[in-house]
């Protein structure tokens, strides 16, 4: 067996394609999260605690301080993101109660039935 045909039957087998369908929809899944976080839950929440957007809050590490993310960003000053991290750690939580959910139900789907 040449190892075309060995490599062939190695993408042919189920688990490869049960993979790539299940990373292609995590990414997808991924996007709508962000989406979710960036457009929809973190803008009230801002809202709520003084009209403060989390993507724009940052500490500048050194003496000189900007009004602005972008300024800071520009001239290349070394800054923390925070804003940034709060936003991901919400994207993290909403994923991953997500997926325990569809664990959950998958764990009683395929749980041998109770005698």
């Amino acid at each position: 067996m040449s190892q075309i045909d060995e490599f062939k039957g190695f993408l042919a087998q189920g688990n490869v394609v049960d993979l790539a369908t299940g990373v292609i929809i995590g990414g997808a899944f991924g996007k709508i999260v962000n989406s979710l976080v960036n457009d929809i839950l973190m803008p009230p929440i801002g809202l709520l605690i003084g009209g403060v957007d989390f993507k724009s809050l940052f500490v500048v590490l050194g003496p000189t301080q900007y009004a602005t993310l972008e300024e800071a960003t520009k001239v290349g000053a070394p800054v923390i993101r925070y804003g940034l991290f709060v936003n991901t750690v919400f994207e993290f939580l909403i994923i991953a109660a997500c997926i325990f959910f569809v664990v959950k139900q998958m764990t009683k789907l395929v749980a041998p039935p109770k005698k």
